[in-house]
């Protein structure tokens, strides 16, 4: 069903972008903006792992230091039947956790202090079957995609923005309504490109549950963070960087006119759908059968 969302919603984020593009410049402008955005998230896509561990002062880490957090990753890409990701810590106090990586054979996982100390084992297993999960899914190809377009959307629609503020009137268009568009699409495009992400993250809740066998693991350990986060301590978080943690750093604050541009589902919403899960899979033996058909 989230694989049908994703679909639809990037279909519409490229309806978007056409519409935009030929309103004001027709093919060719549709073509410069993408190609513009296109070479930015290229860019990303290639080397965001790198600068992402670099910015975070991630160590890498091997069984013999940290033979834990190294025996819960080997343990699940063998289920999972992936390559080994590079393992990482980040000495931080905040708990967090994220995979990066363009494919399965270029990826990372990288886990924080903070969140090594505030879980259990099981609960560490549960978050990084949910990560792995994103690599497996290769959300972050999916990500560049929407950036792309989003990107594209922007670019365009600050275009429109200057044509309205000096008259250039596109065709028949109207000064006042391309300043409409150029405030009002981009807004629309961040709209589906959270909800993209959203979709993605009930993904990675689902394959999380199904290769861990235990939908109760990632439950808990997505309470404990929504709880951490409630209390305010997410230091030097932003809208830009939300979706770098496992649960939004804003669970608990009174941001409803910003639910719309949540790159997470709320963790209420997340825990319902493990529930689910957990009647959907049975004992633990089911659960592994049903794993093998379904996920692998």
């Amino acid at each position: 069903m989230e694989q049908i969302k994703t679909f639809l919603l990037l279909g519409s984020l490229s309806v978007l972008f056409v519409f935009i593009g030929g309103y004001l410049g027709g093919e060719g402008g549709m073509l410069i903006a993408l190609l513009i955005a296109g070479g930015m998230n290229f860019y990303a896509y290639y080397f965001s792992d790198t600068m992402i561990l670099k910015h975070y002062n991630a160590q890498e880490v091997d069984p013999r230091d940290a033979p834990m957090l190294y025996r819960v990753v080997e343990r699940l890409v063998e289920r999972a039947n992936m390559p080994m990701p590079k393992v990482y810590i980040i000495h931080d106090h905040i708990p967090n956790a994220f995979a990066t990586g363009r494919n399965p054979e270029h990826s990372a996982v990288a886990i924080t202090t903070g969140l090594l100390e505030l879980l259990h084992e099981e609960e560490i297993e549960g978050v990084m079957a949910h990560e792995l999960s994103h690599v497996h899914h290769r959300d972050i190809l999916i990500a560049t995609v929407a950036a792309t377009i989003a990107g594209a959307v922007a670019f365009i629609a600050n275009m429109l923005q200057f044509g309205a503020m000096f008259g250039r009137n596109n065709r028949n268009g109207n000064p006042l309504l391309m300043l409409a568009m150029a405030i009002l699409l981009p807004i629309a495009a961040s709209v589906i490109q959270m909800s993209i992400s959203r979709s993605r993250e009930f993904m990675a809740d689902e394959g999380a549950a199904r290769l861990s066998g235990h939908p109760e693991w990632l439950q808990s350990a997505l309470l404990k963070l929504s709880n951490y986060n409630s209390r305010g301590e997410v230091q030097g978080a932003t809208p830009e960087n939300a979706h770098m943690f496992i649960v939004s750093p804003f669970d608990g604050k009174n941001l409803s006119f910003t639910n719309l541009f949540r790159t997470h589902p709320t963790t209420e919403q997340r825990i319902e759908r493990l529930e689910m899960l957990k009647k959907e899979l049975g004992t633990y033996e089911e659960k592994h059968k049903l794993y093998d058909r379904h996920y692998v």
